[in-house]
This record gives C-alpha cells, sequence and structure tokens, in this order.
C-alpha cells in the first residue's frame, strides 16, 4: 500500500505536488469513489481515474535540456506562452526539475519520475547548481565574500555559496560571475546579487552536478542515461 500522491507521481503523471493539488481538488477518483484526503493508501489493485482517465504507469525518462529565453519552465501556460516541455519530443507526461525563469537560459531536467523530482529538489539535496551571471557594475572581493557566506532574501539567510569573478568590464561597467549554490529558492540567483546592490542581466545554469550543457546548443536535450542516473542518486545520499 502506497500513498495516492506518491503513486500518481511514480505513474508519471504529474509532480506529487501538482497531484496532492489534483487529490484537494477532488480531481482523483479510487474504485469509482472522490479522494480528497491527502495520504490516502492504495494499492496496485485499486482503479485510480485523474479527470476521468484510468492512470496508467509509463517507462521512467530523463531528458537534459538546454533551455532557451522566452520558454517558461511549466508544463502549460494560462497566457499561451511557449513552454520547456513543447521542446521535449517524447510522448511521456513530463514536466521540469525545479525552475529557471523566462530569460534565463541553460541546465534544466525534465522527467515523468515523481520521486526523482522531489529527490533532486529537496533542500537537503547536496546537488551543485552553477549559474553563470552577467551584472551591471563591478564586482569586488568583498561582494564575493558576501555572496559565499550568505545573503537575505526575503527574510532568510541564504545558504554558504560558491562565487567566482571570471571577469569585468571597466568601460561597459559590468562583471561576469560563476555562482554555485544548492539551493532553489524562487528568483536566488536574482536576488542574491541584489541583496549586494546588483542587477542581474543575464544568467544561465552551466551545470546540474556533473550535468552540463556545453555540448548542446540552445533548445538542444538528449537523455540522461542509467550511470549518471545512479550517480545522481549517490549524491544526493551523501
Amino acid at each position: 500500500m502506497e500513498r495516492l500522491q506518491k503513486v500518481i507521481a511514480n505513474s508519471g503523471y504529474a509532480s506529487r505536488r501538482k497531484a496532492e493539488e489534483l487529490i484537494a481538488k477532488g480531481k482523483v477518483m479510487v474504485n469509482g469513489e472522490v479522494v480528497t484526503e491527502l495520504g490516502t493508501k492504495v494499492s496496485s489493485k485499486d482503479e485510480i481515474l485523474i479527470d476521468g482517465n484510468i492512470l496508467t504507469k509509463e517507462e521512467k525518462v530523463y531528458f537534459l535540456l538546454n533551455k532557451p529565453r522566452g520558454y517558461i519552465t511549466t508544463t502549460k501556460d494560462d497566457k499561451q506562452r511557449k513552454t520547456v516541455v513543447e521542446l521535449i519530443d517524447t510522448d511521456a507526461r513530463i514536466y521540469p526539475v525545479g525552475r529557471l525563469d523566462y530569460d534565463t537560459t541553460g541546465a534544466l531536467i525534465l522527467t515523468n519520475d515523481g520521486d526523482f523530482a522531489n529527490m533532486m529538489m529537496h533542500p537537503s539535496s547536496n546537488v551543485d547548481k552553477v549559474y553563470i551571471a552577467k551584472v551591471k557594475g563591478i564586482i569586488k572581493g568583498e561582494h564575493i565574500r558576501k555572496l559565499e557566506s550568505g545573503v537575505y532574501i526575503d527574510g532568510v539567510k541564504t545558504a554558504k555559496a560558491k562565487a567566482k569573478l571570471k571577469k569585468f568590464d571597466k568601460k561597459e561597467q559590468t562583471s561576469i560571475v560563476e555562482l554555485t549554490i544548492h539551493e532553489g529558492k524562487n528568483h536566488q540567483v536574482k536576488k542574491m546579487f541584489e541583496a549586494i546592490g546588483f542587477e542581474v542581466i543575464k544568467l544561465k545554469r552551466e551545470r546540474i552536478a556533473f550535468l552540463d550543457v556545453y555540448d548542446l546548443k540552445s533548445k538542444e536535450y538528449r537523455k540522461i542515461n542509467k550511470k549518471e542516473l545512479a550517480q545522481l542518486y549517490l549524491l544526493t545520499k551523501k
């Protein structure tokens, strides 16, 4: 017996959080009865329907995408904007693991594996996320130290990070900084720079753990192989 929201997530239909929303909204039926209580347990013999459709198990798939500008990291958008899911050629009901802003580019994982997605996004995860940020102004050593020791965003101090000044342009008054974090708060990188007085004008996530997009052009993607998946699981267990 497993919790209903976990079964839905494991099927690839949606993330566990989205599955909980579907249950709470009364869109899920188990053996012909609407279930709205989170934590309800079901077995493999139970018939589960979501919006009238029978839940079936999908083969788990995992993709690494080099996200372009102008795409949002959701499965659909009520404003008819382009979504990252549209870039992947698959019949599986995939969704992005975490978020990248509309104007942010770079490494993004998409999957239909709810447990894997939760594992990767959990605050205790040891997964590095490496960003390259172009900011207005000249970054100095004192700013780097502030980023590394943690800054306050939305009233909460960020965890320790790694920061490195790659280069700066005195004429243009811009700097390029590499920032490595483990967390995934909303707009975190932009807010961290804002907290020390700098505006991000261009942002790219170059790497998630050891998965980089150096060999992928914008909009290109590839499957994440079994060996890489095993390594990611090991990283999160450390």
